[in-house]
């Protein structure tokens, strides 16, 4: 078979993917999985070069392009016994047929998770205020993606407030500022060098006070030691509690997509020192990695409830794993 047809006949095999996105969500997805998809793709289709059926050298070479797509191992050997049971039931398996059942067998895998099926940017619960606690070494996008939501949740007719609780470095501070005063939302900082725990209580505070629908907490990036990260995010936690009782409810750990296997070690560390609810992958669209979305997804149980794909305002999506798989292998 020729590459024009394996590829033709991949992009017209029956798509159980329902369209879910708009179509300019869905563009702006789309590229910024470009990098992923064309470099998981040239790899493929090496691999699949004069096969007219999956064979398991077929399936040797597709375990070391998961991996090399920063996938995981672990993530990489469940999609490939999946594959093979699939091989082995349907007795014979043409290559043409691959690229569907690596979507399928995928997007069963991010099922596994209860998530992944969001459409727009909502309030979890009816909790009023929503407390957002956000996470993160620097560097990784943390304060950029807390504008990014700020802004969605504006957009979206709520009214938030920011804390900046980040107090270790005066540019975290000043460029969660900049974030409000782009977006039109409130802010609550102290100088640096304050206590986390204070910024955070004078943020509930005064969200309590305006009648916020929604409280997105910064706090420090630093991965210093795991007690003293520990110690520190729960006393920002028991100090809300006096505010708000059931606060922060969520923790959103926020992880650069582009340092492929270094993210899956930060949440390994995070998740060890605090309840880590749900995750945020920044950074896709300059990347071949996008694939460390399946693996993190798989490996920590954990939602994967946004990711970045571009720097634009509006290029924060919530994660729908049947769109982003429908993209990854389109």
């Amino acid at each position: 078979m020729s590459l024009k047809c394996f590829i033709l006949n991949t992009i017209n095999t029956i798509n159980f993917f329902k369209r879910i996105f708009s179509s300019e969500k869905k563009e702006t997805l789309d590229k910024g999985l470009e990098k992923s998809k064309t470099n998981f793709f040239s790899k493929l289709t090496k691999a699949v070069a004069g096969k007219s059926k999956v064979d398991d050298e077929v399936l040797d070479n597709l375990e070391e392009i998961l991996v090399a797509s920063d996938v995981g191992v672990n993530t990489t050997l469940k999609i490939i016994t999946r594959i093979e049971s699939r091989v082995a039931s349907d007795k014979y398996l043409g290559i043409d047929e691959l690229n569907q059942i690596l979507r399928e067998e995928i997007a069963a895998l991010l099922s596994e998770t209860n998530s992944g099926e969001a459409t727009e940017f909502i309030i979890p619960i009816q909790t009023k205020p929503y407390v957002l606690m956000v996470v993160g070494v620097n560097g990784v996008g943390k304060t950029t993606t807390i504008g990014k939501l700020a802004y969605q949740f504006k957009k979206a007719g709520h009214n938030v407030v920011l804390g900046a609780a980040d107090t270790f470095r005066a540019a975290a501070i000043d460029q969660l500022q900049i974030w409000a005063d782009r977006v039109g939302v409130p802010i609550v900082r102290q100088d640096m060098g304050s206590d986390p725990a204070s910024v955070a209580f004078d943020t509930l505070q005064s969200a309590v006070a305006q009648n916020a629908d929604i409280v997105i907490i910064d706090t420090a990036g630093r991965l210093h030691n795991k007690i003293n990260l520990m110690n520190e995010l729960t006393k920002v936690k028991r100090v809300m509690q006096k505010v708000v009782g059931d606060a922060p409810h969520d923790v959103l750990l926020v992880l650069d997509g582009s340092t492929g296997q270094n993210a899956f070690e930060q949440a390994k560390q995070f998740t060890a020192a605090t309840e880590v609810t749900c995750l945020a992958v920044t950074k896709l669209d300059g990347t071949a990695k996008g694939g460390v979305v399946i693996g993190i997804s798989d490996q920590f149980k954990i939602p994967v409830k946004y990711i970045g794909v571009g720097e634009g305002i509006e290029d924060l999506q919530v994660f729908n794993k049947y769109e982003f798989v429908d993209s990854f292998f389109k």
